[in-house]
């Protein structure tokens, strides 16, 4: 995606070999021109698949996921990584290891908003070792729906997370695949120098 990659290279950071900072546009600040745009292009890619709802994880998969339940006029639930008193039990429950922030977090989704019936795809920010992706398979799985694909904004094909996806036989549709980056380089898969 075009607008996406512009984006990332123009206002994006490569703070180290594994790191990028896009947040000016997706995790801090939302650009919802932008974010229309990534849903649009997510539901292109998916048009030949029945989709009930849309599962992502708080907080930067979110306004990614909002655009695709808008235009499709289905539900977007999110795992919440917050115990709240309104969110205490009835849950699908999941660990997921953070690598930027360096800490595990207990997902959680209300039982409620998952049923055997749902057609689920998964919309995800980032999609670097899986961490995140797996913990959102686990919260579908234990709720008997299907997973009908991964959506992820920006890949780092450079880590297995992908890999580790697709050879379970998943659908994955990433919409920038980073091949390498290195402070102040970003380069995508099929880039040619």
């Amino acid at each position: 995606m075009k607008l996406l990659k512009d984006r990332i290279i123009n206002d994006g950071n490569a703070l180290s070999e594994n790191v990028l900072k896009v947040d000016s546009f997706l995790n801090h600040q939302i650009d919802p021109v932008l974010m229309k745009a990534v849903g649009e292009a997510f539901i292109e890619r998916f048009k030949d698949t029945e989709i009930t709802k849309v599962l992502t994880l708080e907080s930067s998969g979110i306004a990614p996921s909002v655009m695709v339940g808008l235009k499709l006029d289905i539900p977007v639930v999110f795992g919440r990584k917050r115990q709240s008193l309104t969110l205490n039990d009835d849950l699908y429950t999941s660990q997921v290891f953070s690598y930027t922030k360096q800490e595990t977090n207990t997902i959680a989704v209300a039982r409620q908003f998952l049923s055997p019936e749902d057609k689920v795809l998964i919309i995800d920010d980032f999609l670097a070792n899986g961490e995140a992706a797996n913990a959102l398979m686990d919260v579908v799985n234990q709720s008997g729906a299907e997973i009908v694909g991964f959506g992820i904004v920006i890949e780092k094909a450079f880590q297995s997370g992908g890999k580790i996806l697709r050879d379970k036989g998943y659908r994955v549709e990433s919409l920038a695949k980073i091949e390498s980056m290195y402070e102040g380089n970003i380069k995508f898969v099929g880039d040619t120098e």
